[in-house]
């Protein structure tokens, strides 16, 4: 059975808004914050867990301070946009550590690339060495984020 946000009751949305903001909480604290005992908490955190609907736990690193505060997001071109040439990309850009999304889309060019490095100079190496590689790649254009806003696990530069 595939639950969907429709299929949700207050409770559970109450758990998914917390888990999102803090993934480590007890199931105590979270039982407390959500207003319910810890039992029906626990099942209904398991039952999210079983469905797919959380889909695991991570640790979330700041890039700032690990030294890879440069973003570029890079529009794609594809020569061929066949199924077989959308499979082949897709499984080449999964081989750049350096891309940290790729989504397909739906407008004036194919691919969106978030491409997160150190330094514009180690960026233009990932694009001449890596991007510019990609099968069926016919064109790009870069475009530097000066500062992230909002972005998961990365608060307001300060």
């Amino acid at each position: 059975m595939t639950e969907r946000l429709s299929d949700l009751d207050s409770f559970d949305r109450k758990i998914l808004d917390v888990m999102a903001i803090d993934g480590r909480i007890s199931v105590t604290e979270l039982a407390r914050r959500i207003g319910l005992s810890k039992s029906p908490t626990q099942a209904r955190l398991k039952r999210l867990e079983e469905t797919g609907i959380i889909r695991g736990y991570r640790a979330l690193f700041d890039p700032i301070r690990l030294g890879r505060d440069h973003v570029a997001f890079v529009e794609v071109r594809l020569s061929d946009t066949r199924e077989s040439a959308l499979a082949a990309f897709n499984a080449a850009v999964l081989r750049i550590p350096e891309v940290e999304q790729c989504h397909l889309i739906a407008g004036s060019f194919d691919y969106l690339l978030k491409v997160r490095t150190s330094s514009m100079s180690d960026y233009r190496l990932v694009l001449a060495e890596k991007v510019s590689t990609l099968p069926h790649l016919s064109s790009t254009s870069t475009y530097v984020a000066m500062q992230a806003v909002k972005e998961e696990g990365v608060g307001p530069a300060a």
